[in-house]
């Protein structure tokens, strides 16, 4: 090939491409510039993912830094041992406390740590690791239904009750008492307060209330104090029957007063208010007569009762009230027609025709002593124990006193044999405690001798020493019951007349413990000598009632008699 042949061949090929400008070569720069950042962040991500950025706190927990086992620990050590702790909370002034755990209150430590570490592209976290975490607030596990129960609990315990309005009467004067709202707590409130604070509460949590408003409020209250309290206390009423005139005073008539606070009403109770007017008049008393049951001719016999004026309570009541409240304070009243209080009718529903118990023990040859006997019974002797009643000896004899007949006997007094007012009134006590004992009445007090006496029945005996020492028992029955006493035929007898309820046996063991007499000196002036005749002893008895054939009750007492003494008198030798 010539060279004009090369130089042409070489002529064909084209000229070399020029080079691109280096703005057209931007876009593959970037790309690759984010490829390797994305990547780098992507592995930054990766890196970092099992470590809680630096500065991090959950809920004042410091757990920066740390891996996922480890903040895992930190939170439970911390959370486990908060949420085990009373927690104290507050209810207006009242304190109470919850355990958080018992109240369905948790952490949910795993959703927390969760949160906080593992692969994640949020660039916040990413970078936190850089520029260090913040305070953030764990992940809660909240048993709503348990939480709400605890509280309902504690809300009940502090709760405030209101307050109403009242007023007592206290020696004529008022004492109000001022209605106070009461406090109930707000349980869903409650709930959402102790949900945002039971982590970080450093002090007691102040739970939210409700008012609870009382019911007998301050206009009721002003309304008594207009209708009521201000007239009644201003002075005393005059209660005018006729030409009888009887004053009430103020602190006697409040004495008398409660106050309905709803329905603005002043009541007074009638049957004391009849009682203060009779009592200071009298006259204005009843002048009917009362039916009586007495002994006549060996028997029952029904005194009728006879109808008389007397003051209508209802119409005393409502006539003093109105008064009380009135500028006027005069209740005119007027006595009407009445039956007595104890009719006819009621002598006779109670029954009293038969003898349900008796009993009689011998006389001692002293007459004197006899003399007291004969008073005693012909004083006890008419009376009448109603249903649910209880028969006093002490009550019935009335005071023991010469000017009524009673004498000087022989007692025994701190043991020793004395003379005193009324002696051998015991006897009168026994015998009428066992006819009561056989009667099927309830025994409510007696108490025998330190010595035994053998006119009366082992153990079951009674003495009496007034005013310490009485003899009572109860009538249980549908009926009343007579008391019948005499003395005849050198005996003491009582028997009690009613309608027949029980069937009773008795039992008495033999005696045990026996013990002898002891010597002992007498330097009393009215000393008299005794020579030990009796031992002392121990003794049970019992009693059985049947009611209607069947087992009422039974019941035991035991009693132990120390031994006469050998009195001497004067000064041991």
């Amino acid at each position: 090939m010539t060279s004009s042949e090369f130089d042409q061949t070489a002529g064909d090929y084209p000229p070399p491409p020029a080079a691109k400008p280096w703005y057209r070569r931007t876009p593959v720069i970037i790309g690759a510039i984010v490829a390797v950042l994305v990547a780098a962040y992507l592995i930054l991500a990766a890196v970092m993912g099992d470590r809680v950025p630096q500065g991090t706190k959950v809920a004042g927990v410091d757990v920066g830094g740390m891996t996922s086992s480890e903040a895992d620990a930190a939170l439970h050590q911390a959370f486990d041992s908060r949420l085990a702790e009373p927690l104290k909370v507050t209810m207006g002034d009242k304190d109470g406390e919850l355990v958080p755990a018992d109240a369905g209150l948790g952490v949910d430590i795993d959703a927390t740590v969760k949160k906080l570490t593992g692969f994640t592209l949020d660039p916040r976290m990413v970078f936190a690791h850089f520029v260090g975490g913040a305070t953030i607030d764990p992940r809660l596990a909240i048993d709503d239904e348990k939480l709400s129960s605890t509280l309902t609990a504690i809300g009940d315990s502090l709760a405030t009750a209101p307050v109403d309005a009242n007023v007592v009467f206290t020696d004529g004067k008022a004492e109000i008492t001022v209605p106070k709202a009461g406090t109930k707590l707000d349980v869903e409130a409650a709930s959402s307060t102790v949900r945002d604070n039971f982590l970080s509460a450093s002090e007691s949590i102040d739970l939210p209330t409700t008012a609870i408003e009382p019911e007998i409020g301050a206009d009721q209250l002003d309304a008594v104090k207009r209708d009521i309290i201000d007239p009644l206390t201003a002075g005393p009423v005059t209660v005018s029957v006729g030409d009888i005139k009887v004053e009430l005073a103020v602190p006697e008539l409040t004495a008398l007063a409660s106050v309905d606070m709803v329905g603005n009403k002043l009541t007074l109770d009638s049957d004391a208010l009849k009682e203060l007017v009779i009592e200071k008049s009298p006259e204005l008393g009843s002048s009917g007569k009362d039916a009586q049951i007495i002994m006549e001719g060996g028997k029952p016999v029904v005194v009728p009762s006879q109808p008389g004026r007397a003051l209508n309570s209802d119409d005393l009541t409502a006539k003093v009230t109105t008064a009380a409240q009135s500028t006027e304070k005069t209740a005119n009243v007027e006595l009407t027609e009445a039956e007595a209080e104890f009719t006819t009718e009621d002598a006779n529903k109670l029954g009293v025709k038969e003898i349900i118990g008796e009993f009689d023990t011998p006389l001692t040859a002293d007459r004197v002593r006899t003399k007291n006997l004969i008073v005693g019974s012909k004083i006890i002797s008419n009376t009448l124990i109603k249903p649910g009643e209880t028969f006093s000896l002490l009550n019935a004899l009335g005071p023991v006193t010469y000017e009524r007949g009673f004498v000087d006997s022989g007692v025994v007094e701190s043991g020793f044999a004395t003379k005193a007012l009324g002696g051998g009134l015991s006897q009168l006590s026994t015998t009428t405690f066992n006819a009561a004992f056989f009667g099927g009445m309830d025994l409510v007090e007696f108490r025998q001798h330190t010595r035994y006496f053998s006119r009366y029945p082992e153990g079951r005996e009674a003495t009496l020493w007034g005013p310490s020492l009485d003899m009572k028992w109860k009538n249980p029955t549908n009926y009343g019951v007579l008391v019948d006493a005499y003395v005849a035929d050198n005996r003491v007898h009582v028997r009690l007349w009613s309608t027949k309820t029980f069937e009773v046996k008795s039992w008495t063991s033999p005696r045990r413990n026996l013990t002898s007499p002891q010597v002992v000196y007498n330097q009393r002036p009215d000393c008299k000598p005794e020579y030990g005749t009796t031992p002392g002893f121990t003794v049970d008895f019992g009693r059985e009632r049947y009611k209607g054939g069947q087992l009422h009750d039974k019941k035991s007492w035991t009693w132990t008699y120390n031994a006469w003494p050998i009195v001497k008198c004067g000064k041991p030798e």
